[in-house]
Protein backbone atom coordinates (compact mmCIF):
# COMPACT_ATOMS: atom_id res chain seq x y z
CA UNK A 1 0.00 0.00 0.00
CA UNK A 2 1.15 3.46 -0.59
CA UNK A 3 1.40 5.77 2.21
CA UNK A 4 0.96 9.50 1.21
CA UNK A 5 3.77 11.84 1.79
CA UNK A 6 4.03 15.48 2.56
CA UNK A 7 4.92 17.58 0.02
CA UNK A 8 5.52 21.48 1.64
CA UNK A 9 8.73 22.05 3.23
CA UNK A 10 8.56 22.61 6.88
CA UNK A 11 10.66 25.60 6.98
CA UNK A 12 9.31 27.86 4.38
CA UNK A 13 8.03 30.88 5.95
CA UNK A 14 5.40 33.56 4.18
CA UNK A 15 6.86 36.37 1.77
CA UNK A 16 6.78 39.91 2.71
CA UNK A 17 3.80 42.24 1.47
CA UNK A 18 3.79 44.21 -1.35
CA UNK A 19 3.71 47.11 0.19
CA UNK A 20 6.78 46.05 2.39
CA UNK A 21 8.71 45.61 -0.22
CA UNK A 22 7.89 48.50 -1.76
CA UNK A 23 9.19 50.32 1.77
CA UNK A 24 12.29 48.56 1.62
CA UNK A 25 13.36 49.22 -1.66
CA UNK A 26 12.47 52.79 -1.20
CA UNK A 27 15.02 52.74 2.34
CA UNK A 28 17.54 50.86 -0.16
CA UNK A 29 17.68 53.56 -2.31
CA UNK A 30 18.05 56.33 -0.42
CA UNK A 31 20.87 54.23 1.57
CA UNK A 32 20.50 55.61 5.10
CA UNK A 33 20.24 52.01 6.64
CA UNK A 34 21.53 52.86 9.59
CA UNK A 35 19.11 53.81 12.12
CA UNK A 36 20.93 57.18 13.13
CA UNK A 37 21.40 58.70 9.99
CA UNK A 38 18.45 60.76 10.02
CA UNK A 39 17.95 64.14 8.55
CA UNK A 40 16.63 67.04 10.46
CA UNK A 41 12.99 66.38 12.21
CA UNK A 42 13.18 62.69 10.55
CA UNK A 43 12.36 59.71 12.72
CA UNK A 44 14.33 57.12 11.99
CA UNK A 45 12.08 53.60 10.71
CA UNK A 46 13.71 51.93 13.54
CA UNK A 47 12.26 54.40 16.44
CA UNK A 48 8.67 54.21 14.64
CA UNK A 49 8.88 50.58 14.83
CA UNK A 50 10.13 50.87 18.45
CA UNK A 51 7.31 53.16 19.44
CA UNK A 52 4.61 50.80 17.98
CA UNK A 53 5.77 47.93 19.48
CA UNK A 54 5.60 49.36 22.56
CA UNK A 55 2.19 50.24 22.03
CA UNK A 56 1.34 46.83 21.01
CA UNK A 57 3.08 45.53 23.77
CA UNK A 58 1.44 47.76 26.58
CA UNK A 59 5.02 48.55 27.46
CA UNK A 60 6.55 52.23 28.39
CA UNK A 61 9.30 51.40 26.56
CA UNK A 62 10.76 48.97 23.73
CA UNK A 63 14.24 48.98 22.64
CA UNK A 64 14.82 47.10 19.21
CA UNK A 65 18.65 45.35 18.68
CA UNK A 66 20.31 42.82 16.23
CA UNK A 67 18.67 39.74 17.85
CA UNK A 68 16.65 37.78 20.46
CA UNK A 69 19.94 36.72 22.42
CA UNK A 70 21.43 40.38 21.95
CA UNK A 71 17.87 40.89 23.89
CA UNK A 72 18.44 39.00 26.90
CA UNK A 73 21.93 39.96 26.88
CA UNK A 74 21.45 43.43 27.43
CA UNK A 75 18.72 42.97 29.04
CA UNK A 76 20.97 41.00 31.80
CA UNK A 77 23.51 43.92 31.82
CA UNK A 78 20.75 46.50 32.30
CA UNK A 79 19.29 45.49 35.45
CA UNK A 80 22.17 45.08 37.05
CA UNK A 81 23.62 41.78 36.58
CA UNK A 82 27.11 41.13 37.30
CA UNK A 83 29.81 38.74 36.69
CA UNK A 84 29.32 35.84 39.19
CA UNK A 85 25.45 36.94 39.81
CA UNK A 86 23.74 33.38 40.09
CA UNK A 87 20.43 33.58 37.50
CA UNK A 88 17.49 30.84 38.22
CA UNK A 89 16.15 29.38 34.60
CA UNK A 90 14.55 26.96 33.50
CA UNK A 91 16.54 23.40 32.36
CA UNK A 92 14.07 23.41 29.26
CA UNK A 93 15.48 26.34 26.61
CA UNK A 94 17.41 26.74 23.24
CA UNK A 95 21.29 27.42 23.23
CA UNK A 96 20.61 31.64 22.55
CA UNK A 97 19.37 31.43 26.49
CA UNK A 98 22.07 30.12 28.13
CA UNK A 99 24.76 31.98 25.58
CA UNK A 100 23.03 35.30 26.85
CA UNK A 101 23.42 34.26 30.48
CA UNK A 102 27.68 33.34 29.82
CA UNK A 103 27.97 35.97 27.92
CA UNK A 104 26.80 38.22 30.73
CA UNK A 105 28.61 36.13 33.26
CA UNK A 106 25.69 34.85 35.00
CA UNK A 107 25.92 31.59 36.79
CA UNK A 108 22.83 29.76 35.59
CA UNK A 109 21.23 27.72 38.53
CA UNK A 110 18.82 25.44 36.16
CA UNK A 111 15.41 24.37 37.16
CA UNK A 112 13.45 21.34 36.74
CA UNK A 113 10.38 21.09 34.15
CA UNK A 114 7.31 19.22 34.82
CA UNK A 115 5.34 17.40 32.57
CA UNK A 116 3.65 19.97 30.78
CA UNK A 117 7.15 21.43 30.12
CA UNK A 118 6.54 24.25 32.19
CA UNK A 119 8.77 25.27 35.34
CA UNK A 120 8.36 23.23 37.99
CA UNK A 121 7.23 25.24 40.93
CA UNK A 122 8.15 23.10 43.59
CA UNK A 123 12.33 22.78 42.27
CA UNK A 124 12.08 26.37 41.60
CA UNK A 125 11.37 27.68 45.50
CA UNK A 126 14.29 24.61 46.75
CA UNK A 127 16.50 26.18 44.12
CA UNK A 128 15.29 30.40 44.84
CA UNK A 129 15.99 29.14 48.67
CA UNK A 130 19.13 27.38 48.20
CA UNK A 131 20.73 29.22 45.66
CA UNK A 132 20.15 32.78 46.88
CA UNK A 133 19.73 34.16 43.01
CA UNK A 134 18.81 37.38 42.40
CA UNK A 135 17.81 37.25 39.15
CA UNK A 136 15.34 34.63 36.71
CA UNK A 137 15.22 33.73 32.84
CA UNK A 138 12.06 32.52 32.40
CA UNK A 139 12.19 30.96 28.60
CA UNK A 140 8.44 30.57 27.98
CA UNK A 141 9.47 27.53 26.18
CA UNK A 142 7.70 26.90 22.80
CA UNK A 143 4.77 28.61 24.03
CA UNK A 144 3.98 27.03 26.68
CA UNK A 145 3.11 29.79 30.04
CA UNK A 146 4.02 28.43 33.45
CA UNK A 147 1.95 29.28 36.39
CA UNK A 148 2.80 33.40 36.30
CA UNK A 149 1.04 33.63 39.70
CA UNK A 150 2.91 31.27 41.62
CA UNK A 151 6.64 32.75 39.83
CA UNK A 152 5.95 35.95 40.99
CA UNK A 153 4.78 35.32 44.27
CA UNK A 154 8.42 33.43 44.79
CA UNK A 155 9.87 36.55 42.82
CA UNK A 156 8.05 38.59 45.53
CA UNK A 157 9.08 36.31 47.96
CA UNK A 158 12.81 36.00 47.24
CA UNK A 159 13.82 39.28 45.79
CA UNK A 160 14.24 38.40 42.70
CA UNK A 161 14.62 40.24 39.25
CA UNK A 162 12.25 38.92 36.67
CA UNK A 163 13.35 38.69 32.30
CA UNK A 164 11.25 36.83 30.46
CA UNK A 165 12.42 35.19 27.46
CA UNK A 166 9.21 35.59 24.95
CA UNK A 167 10.80 34.22 21.98
CA UNK A 168 7.79 31.87 21.60
CA UNK A 169 5.02 33.94 23.05
CA UNK A 170 5.42 37.51 21.18
CA UNK A 171 1.33 37.60 21.10
CA UNK A 172 0.62 35.74 23.83
CA UNK A 173 -0.80 35.97 27.06
CA UNK A 174 -1.41 34.86 30.85
CA UNK A 175 -5.03 35.65 32.49
CA UNK A 176 -5.35 38.70 30.04
CA UNK A 177 -1.25 40.05 30.51
CA UNK A 178 1.07 40.03 27.68
CA UNK A 179 3.78 37.96 28.06
CA UNK A 180 6.76 40.08 28.85
CA UNK A 181 4.96 42.42 31.07
CA UNK A 182 5.62 40.21 34.16
CA UNK A 183 8.80 40.69 34.66
CA UNK A 184 11.53 43.81 34.63
CA UNK A 185 12.20 42.74 31.15
CA UNK A 186 10.57 41.15 28.06
CA UNK A 187 12.91 40.37 25.63
CA UNK A 188 11.61 39.32 21.69
CA UNK A 189 12.63 37.53 19.01
CA UNK A 190 11.96 38.13 15.01
CA UNK A 191 14.57 35.37 13.54
CA UNK A 192 13.24 33.72 10.66
CA UNK A 193 11.04 30.92 12.79
CA UNK A 194 9.07 33.72 14.91
CA UNK A 195 6.23 35.62 14.74
CA UNK A 196 7.51 38.17 12.96
CA UNK A 197 10.42 37.45 10.43
CA UNK A 198 13.34 39.68 9.89
CA UNK A 199 16.01 37.11 9.34
CA UNK A 200 17.57 38.51 12.34
CA UNK A 201 16.39 40.96 15.09
CA UNK A 202 14.80 41.12 18.65
CA UNK A 203 13.46 43.44 21.37
CA UNK A 204 13.17 44.13 24.37
CA UNK A 205 10.66 46.19 26.61
CA UNK A 206 10.43 47.34 29.95
CA UNK A 207 8.96 50.10 31.96
CA UNK A 208 11.75 51.01 34.24
CA UNK A 209 13.15 54.08 33.02
CA UNK A 210 16.95 53.58 33.73
CA UNK A 211 16.88 49.55 32.32
CA UNK A 212 15.77 51.11 29.09
CA UNK A 213 18.26 53.61 29.23
CA UNK A 214 20.96 51.19 29.79
CA UNK A 215 19.35 49.35 27.01
CA UNK A 216 19.58 51.83 24.77
CA UNK A 217 23.28 52.90 25.11
CA UNK A 218 24.63 49.02 25.49
CA UNK A 219 22.56 48.35 21.82
CA UNK A 220 24.96 51.02 20.52
CA UNK A 221 23.45 54.53 20.51
CA UNK A 222 26.72 56.16 21.24
CA UNK A 223 25.34 59.55 22.16
CA UNK A 224 22.56 59.83 19.75
CA UNK A 225 19.60 58.60 22.62
CA UNK A 226 17.79 61.39 21.36
CA UNK A 227 16.99 60.12 18.51
CA UNK A 228 14.99 57.45 20.03
CA UNK A 229 11.70 58.69 19.71
CA UNK A 230 10.51 56.12 22.59
CA UNK A 231 13.09 56.75 25.19
CA UNK A 232 13.15 58.13 29.15
CA UNK A 233 14.23 61.50 29.72
CA UNK A 234 17.23 63.35 29.16
CA UNK A 235 18.54 63.26 32.83
CA UNK A 236 18.25 59.72 33.15
CA UNK A 237 20.86 59.12 30.37
CA UNK A 238 22.99 61.89 32.28
CA UNK A 239 23.65 59.50 35.10
CA UNK A 240 24.53 56.56 33.44
CA UNK A 241 25.86 57.26 30.38
CA UNK A 242 29.07 57.00 30.89
CA UNK A 243 29.32 53.46 32.52
CA UNK A 244 27.46 51.38 30.39
CA UNK A 245 29.17 49.96 27.60
CA UNK A 246 28.42 50.05 23.97
CA UNK A 247 28.15 46.52 22.83
CA UNK A 248 27.56 47.40 19.12
CA UNK A 249 23.92 45.66 18.92
CA UNK A 250 21.79 48.28 16.90
CA UNK A 251 18.83 47.13 14.40
CA UNK A 252 18.89 48.83 10.78
CA UNK A 253 15.99 50.54 8.99
CA UNK A 254 15.64 47.90 6.33
CA UNK A 255 14.76 44.87 8.64
CA UNK A 256 12.62 47.69 10.62
CA UNK A 257 10.31 48.02 7.76
CA UNK A 258 9.78 44.75 7.40
CA UNK A 259 8.68 44.19 11.14
CA UNK A 260 6.66 47.24 10.90
CA UNK A 261 4.72 45.89 8.32
CA UNK A 262 4.12 42.38 9.83
CA UNK A 263 3.04 43.80 13.42
CA UNK A 264 -0.01 45.42 11.44
CA UNK A 265 -1.06 41.79 10.90
CA UNK A 266 0.40 40.12 13.80
CA UNK A 267 -2.82 39.71 15.98
CA UNK A 268 -4.53 37.85 12.55
CA UNK A 269 -1.77 35.53 12.18
CA UNK A 270 -1.96 34.44 16.28
CA UNK A 271 -5.41 33.66 14.96
CA UNK A 272 -3.98 31.63 11.85
CA UNK A 273 -1.20 29.97 13.83
CA UNK A 274 -3.89 28.70 16.32
CA UNK A 275 -6.39 27.52 13.82
CA UNK A 276 -3.27 25.31 12.50
CA UNK A 277 -2.11 23.99 15.79
CA UNK A 278 -5.50 23.13 17.20
CA UNK A 279 -6.13 20.80 13.89
CA UNK A 280 -2.71 18.75 14.48
CA UNK A 281 -3.62 18.96 18.32
CA UNK A 282 -7.42 17.39 17.30
CA UNK A 283 -5.70 15.07 14.99
CA UNK A 284 -2.97 13.68 16.87
CA UNK A 285 -5.15 13.39 20.17
CA UNK A 286 -7.37 10.16 18.62
CA UNK A 287 -4.22 8.37 18.62
CA UNK A 288 -3.72 6.22 21.95
CA UNK A 289 -0.59 6.20 22.02
CA UNK A 290 0.81 9.96 22.22
CA UNK A 291 0.33 12.65 24.92
CA UNK A 292 -0.44 16.24 24.91
CA UNK A 293 -0.82 18.26 27.69
CA UNK A 294 -4.22 20.50 28.41
CA UNK A 295 -3.35 23.94 27.71
CA UNK A 296 -4.51 26.14 30.37
CA UNK A 297 -7.85 27.96 29.80
CA UNK A 298 -6.63 31.29 30.86
CA UNK A 299 -3.49 30.85 28.83
CA UNK A 300 -3.62 32.59 25.31
CA UNK A 301 -1.09 30.94 23.61
CA UNK A 302 0.45 31.20 20.12
CA UNK A 303 0.90 28.10 18.43
CA UNK A 304 3.30 28.44 15.74
CA UNK A 305 5.39 24.75 17.08
CA UNK A 306 3.69 21.60 18.93
CA UNK A 307 4.73 19.06 21.19
CA UNK A 308 4.40 15.53 21.76
CA UNK A 309 5.20 12.17 23.82
CA UNK A 310 4.92 9.26 21.77
CA UNK A 311 4.13 7.03 25.44
CA UNK A 312 3.83 3.45 23.58
CA UNK A 313 7.38 3.38 22.24
CA UNK A 314 10.87 3.46 24.20
CA UNK A 315 12.65 6.63 23.85
CA UNK A 316 15.50 5.06 22.22
CA UNK A 317 13.28 4.18 18.99
CA UNK A 318 12.16 8.41 18.72
CA UNK A 319 14.61 8.20 16.63
CA UNK A 320 13.50 6.35 14.16
CA UNK A 321 9.92 7.68 14.74
CA UNK A 322 11.80 11.02 13.36
CA UNK A 323 12.85 9.17 10.71
CA UNK A 324 9.72 7.22 9.79
CA UNK A 325 7.82 10.67 9.71
CA UNK A 326 10.67 12.22 7.80
CA UNK A 327 10.70 9.89 4.68
CA UNK A 328 6.96 11.43 4.69
CA UNK A 329 7.84 14.64 4.27
CA UNK A 330 6.94 15.37 8.06
CA UNK A 331 9.92 16.92 9.65
CA UNK A 332 10.09 16.31 13.84
CA UNK A 333 12.84 17.27 16.14
CA UNK A 334 13.59 15.18 18.92
CA UNK A 335 14.99 16.97 22.86
CA UNK A 336 16.38 13.59 24.09
CA UNK A 337 19.22 13.29 21.72
CA UNK A 338 22.89 13.27 23.95
CA UNK A 339 24.20 15.52 21.04
CA UNK A 340 22.60 19.11 20.15
CA UNK A 341 21.41 18.21 16.04
CA UNK A 342 20.47 21.68 14.41
CA UNK A 343 18.94 24.17 16.27
CA UNK A 344 17.31 21.55 19.13
CA UNK A 345 20.03 20.76 22.07
CA UNK A 346 20.38 19.22 25.69
CA UNK A 347 20.97 21.67 28.93
CA UNK A 348 23.77 18.96 29.67
CA UNK A 349 25.48 19.73 26.30
CA UNK A 350 26.00 23.36 27.01
CA UNK A 351 29.26 22.60 28.35
CA UNK A 352 30.82 26.09 28.34
CA UNK A 353 28.62 26.46 31.48
CA UNK A 354 30.49 25.71 35.03
CA UNK A 355 28.70 22.84 37.29
CA UNK A 356 26.36 21.50 35.08
CA UNK A 357 23.99 19.75 37.41
CA UNK A 358 21.85 16.45 37.02
CA UNK A 359 18.28 16.86 36.28
CA UNK A 360 16.85 13.90 36.40
CA UNK A 361 13.26 15.18 35.81
CA UNK A 362 13.95 17.03 33.34
CA UNK A 363 16.24 14.41 31.23
CA UNK A 364 13.11 12.22 31.40
CA UNK A 365 10.64 14.62 30.00
CA UNK A 366 12.89 15.64 27.21
CA UNK A 367 13.65 11.74 26.23
CA UNK A 368 9.98 11.84 24.98
CA UNK A 369 9.54 15.35 23.63
CA UNK A 370 8.93 15.48 19.84
CA UNK A 371 8.15 19.11 18.57
CA UNK A 372 7.01 20.34 15.39
CA UNK A 373 7.20 24.13 13.59
CA UNK A 374 3.73 25.10 12.48
CA UNK A 375 4.17 27.75 9.37
CA UNK A 376 1.78 29.61 7.81
CA UNK A 377 2.43 28.04 4.68
CA UNK A 378 0.61 25.47 5.62
CA UNK A 379 -2.94 25.31 5.40
CA UNK A 380 -5.35 23.83 8.01
CA UNK A 381 -5.92 20.27 5.83
CA UNK A 382 -2.01 20.01 5.76
CA UNK A 383 -2.21 20.03 9.30
CA UNK A 384 -4.96 17.14 9.20
CA UNK A 385 -2.72 15.05 6.79
CA UNK A 386 0.26 15.70 8.97
CA UNK A 387 -0.91 14.34 12.12
CA UNK A 388 -2.39 11.73 10.05
CA UNK A 389 0.96 10.75 9.23
CA UNK A 390 2.54 10.84 12.83
CA UNK A 391 -0.36 8.94 14.24
CA UNK A 392 0.32 6.31 11.35
CA UNK A 393 3.98 5.68 12.23
CA UNK A 394 3.60 5.68 15.71
CA UNK A 395 0.54 3.00 15.44
CA UNK A 396 2.94 0.84 13.21
CA UNK A 397 5.74 0.87 15.48
CA UNK A 398 3.66 -0.27 19.11
CA UNK A 399 2.24 -2.63 17.25
CA UNK A 400 5.39 -4.42 15.82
Amino acid sequence: MNKTTFKKPFTQQEGMSSEAIARAVEILEGGRLHRYNTLEGEVSEVALLESEYAEYQGAKYCVACTSGGQAMQIALRSVGLKPGDKILANAYTLAPVPGAMHAAGAMPVFVEIDDNWHTDIDDLRAKAKSSGAKFMMLSHMRGHITDMDAVMDLCEEFGITLIEDCAHTMGAEWKGKKSGNFGTVGCFSNQTYKHMNSGEGGFLTTDDEEVAARAIIHTGSYMLYGRHGNAPPEEVFQKIRLDTPNLSARLDNLRASLLRDQLKGLNRNIQRWNERYQALEVGLRRSPHLFLPERKQHEAYVGSSIQFQPMSISSEDIPELVSRCGQRGVEIKWFGAEEPVAFTSRYDSWQYLQDIPDLPKTKEILSRTCDMRVPLTFDVADCVVISEIICEEVAEMTAR
